[in-house]
């Protein structure tokens, strides 16, 4: 399939949007799952482990997809705005959409938590709901400066650290441990409720970082900077993030935590994932390698969909009806019990990745 780029869009972008849909459809499909149940140790069960959030303090690959996917919303809506200000559409049209936006992530982020319960609850602790926050944030930051929205930014994740240091509440008292820091102590207050994972809906105010600093990379790469001075800031950019994140929990200043998206954490994985949107960007838009993109971008065209798609009708029948013929064929080949979930797990998210290419075929896009 020949990929084109339409007019105001970075290919690398929708290539990066649909490798995170994919990664993100392959956990649903319980496919890493499927592979830790292999136990084959060494190498393999170490890569495997990387698809799994670290349990508390430290860093895994699986830690960046968030971040990556909020990063790049930051860069997209960036464009996106962008675009359509060029084409005469008013500040206040453009702040009326977004806020529209913010507000259905929100009911989608909600609505989630009650489909995964089986049960209406009042629970906010979904990428969407944080979305709806950050995207928000980052919009009223759209038209600053660098340094503004760099020291916004900073700011954001400065505060973060400051409150769970300083809002010390009998039982909630100690900032890095789990269930017992001040992002559980306000989710009490929000939800009447800790999350039993150690996630807290705090989580908003310094991964909106991300988003913030995604539109500041959305600028760049939309400057007339030539390729290569873009990819430099970039990379520079990225390395001394990453210097920094990790030297604050070398440091014991700010551990590297994802659950609680302590400071540490925010930079370390600012740091890799601007490294991957500059490799991203130099390979696809610079060097102009497009062949076998179109596999990630037909995903990242339906973002949106093919999220809600896995996380509802994926999990609670697709998944459990594609396995009925896939174990039914594996069964006759005397494969292992092991072998066939993750054959199933696999023909799932092929189908999956099907359906969104048949939508693209037809030209058929969802969009908040």
């Amino acid at each position: 399939m020949d990929i084109q780029k339409s007019d105001g869009r970075l290919l690398s972008l929708d290539v990066m949007r649909g490798i995170i849909m994919l990664l993100l459809a392959g956990e649903s499909c319980l496919l890493y799952e499927s592979l830790k149940h292999l136990q084959w140790g060494g190498v393999f069960g170490s890569i495997v482990n990387q698809f799994f959030h670290h349990p508390w303090h430290g860093l895994r690959f699986w830690d960046l997809v968030q971040p990556a996917f909020m990063f790049m919303a930051g860069a997209a809506m960036y464009i996106a705005v962008t675009r359509k200000k060029s084409k005469g559409v008013a500040d206040w049209d453009n702040f009326k959409h977004i806020a529209i936006r913010s507000g259905k992530l929100f009911l989608l982020g909600v609505g989630l938590h009650c489909v995964y319960a089986g049960e209406m609850v009042w629970e906010l602790w979904n990428v969407l709901t944080q979305l709806s926050f950050t995207t928000l944030v980052a919009y009223f930051l759209i038209n600053q400066s660098f340094k503004v929205q760099i020291g916004a930014a900073l700011l954001m994740i400065v505060l973060n650290d400051v409150l769970y240091r300083t809002i010390l509440i009998p039982g909630f008292d100690q900032p890095f441990v789990q269930g017992r820091n001040f992002g559980s102590y306000v989710d009490t207050l929000l939800m009447g409720k800790i999350n039993s994972d150690g996630w807290v809906a705090f989580n908003c105010i310094p991964t909106a970082a991300h988003t913030i600093l995604g539109v500041t990379a959305g600028k760049l790469l939309m400057s007339s900077r030539p390729g290569a001075v873009k990819i430099r800031i970039l990379i520079l950019a990225g390395i001394i993030a990453l210097l920094l994140g990790y030297g604050l929990d070398l440091a014991g200043i700010s551990p590297i935590i994802k659950r609680i998206s302590t400071g540490g954490f925010v930079l370390a994985s600012l740091g890799w994932v601007t490294l991957i949107l500059a490799g991203l960007y130099w390979w696809i838009d610079i060097k102009d390698h497009k062949k076998y993109v179109w596999i990630a971008v037909v995903v990242g065209m339906n973002s949106i969909f093919i999220y809600l798609l896995f996380e509802t009708l994926g999990m609670q029948w697709l998944n459990g009806s594609v396995g009925i013929f896939t174990n039914g064929i594996t069964g006759l080949l005397h494969l292992s019990a092991d072998i066939q979930r993750v054959v199933a797990a696999l023909a799932a998210l092929v189908l999956e990745w099907y359906i969104c290419y048949w939508l693209y075929q037809r030209k058929i896009f969802f969009k908040l």
